[in-house]
């Protein structure tokens, strides 16, 4: 490089602020041989000509593109290169991109009506799904409720993966639970038996479709059973005193874990 005055070029300071570059990313291509500056002063700082000037704005436009510095390079230095090639593949791949973008903003929109409303599901297919007795504001009012919950969190993650079909599924789940439970009783099972805590195990299993169930959360629900009307007229519904068998199933079935359905807590 020739000394020249400080007159006679821009400073890499300079060359920053009009380009909007970090003065780290043009050290980085002076570095790596893809724009150097032509100039140096007596003083030894570097300076860009005119020149250098017009190949950093082209080095601008295609990084921004998206291209690695190496077919930059090659874009810029090599006659031969395809050029038009080069730009086509990168559009290729920025489509990819926004495509997968796209899904991800999807899925994030579904994930936050999911923390907002619980369930994805207009009324008429809660009605479908789940009967002609389902209140298509309980999930608002569960989320009032459990909202700060990490439980609500986990029951919100797995409802925004979930359409129509797999409700569908849970909601089978939970009425052949319901008919077993019922049969089970009329049928004189008793509280602490194989039978009663093998459907203790199915009730864990089942209402774990909604966020995972321990044992002391599965007392909490067995006494929210009895003592709420709205889910003790769904039980009673289905059997006469379902409701208060249901609890002292749960009950046994957890004093036998070494749990005291008296002290048991939501956790």
């Amino acid at each position: 490089m020739p000394d020249v005055t400080d007159t006679d070029g821009l400073t890499v300071g300079q060359v920053s602020a009009r380009l909007g570059v970090t003065v780290r990313a043009l050290h980085h291509w002076d570095e790596v041989g893809l724009a150097r500056p032509s100039l140096r002063t007596a003083a030894g700082y570097r300076l860009y000509t005119a020149g250098d000037l017009e190949r950093l704005h082209r080095v601008v436009v295609y990084r921004e593109l998206g291209l690695g510095l190496d077919r930059i390079r090659a874009v810029l230095d090599d006659s031969a290169a395809d050029v038009t090639g080069a730009l086509r593949a990168q559009r290729a791949q920025i489509a990819e991109r926004i495509d997968r973008l796209q899904r991800l903003g999807d899925g994030l929109d579904r994930m936050i009506d999911a923390h907002e409303h619980g369930l994805l599901l207009t009324a008429e297919q809660q009605a479908a799904i789940f009967g002609p007795l389902w209140d298509p504001d309980w999930p608002a009012q569960a989320r009032r409720r459990y909202g700060g919950t990490t439980q609500w969190l986990r029951y919100a993650e797995l409802s925004a993966s979930r359409g129509p079909e797999e409700w569908q599924a849970v909601a089978d789940a939970v009425a052949g639970l319901d008919r077993a439970l019922g049969d089970a009783m009329e049928a004189g099972v008793i509280p602490g038996s194989p039978e009663a805590n093998r459907l203790v195990e199915r009730h864990r299993e089942v209402f774990s479709s909604y966020f995972p169930l321990t044992r002391q959360m599965q007392v909490c629900l067995g006494r929210m059973y009895e003592a709420e009307p709205g889910f003790a007229a769904h039980y009673d519904g289905v059997r006469a005193g379902l409701a208060s068998w249901l609890r002292r199933i749960i009950d046994a079935a957890a004093r036998a874990h070494g749990i005291d359905p008296d002290t048991a807590t939501w956790r």
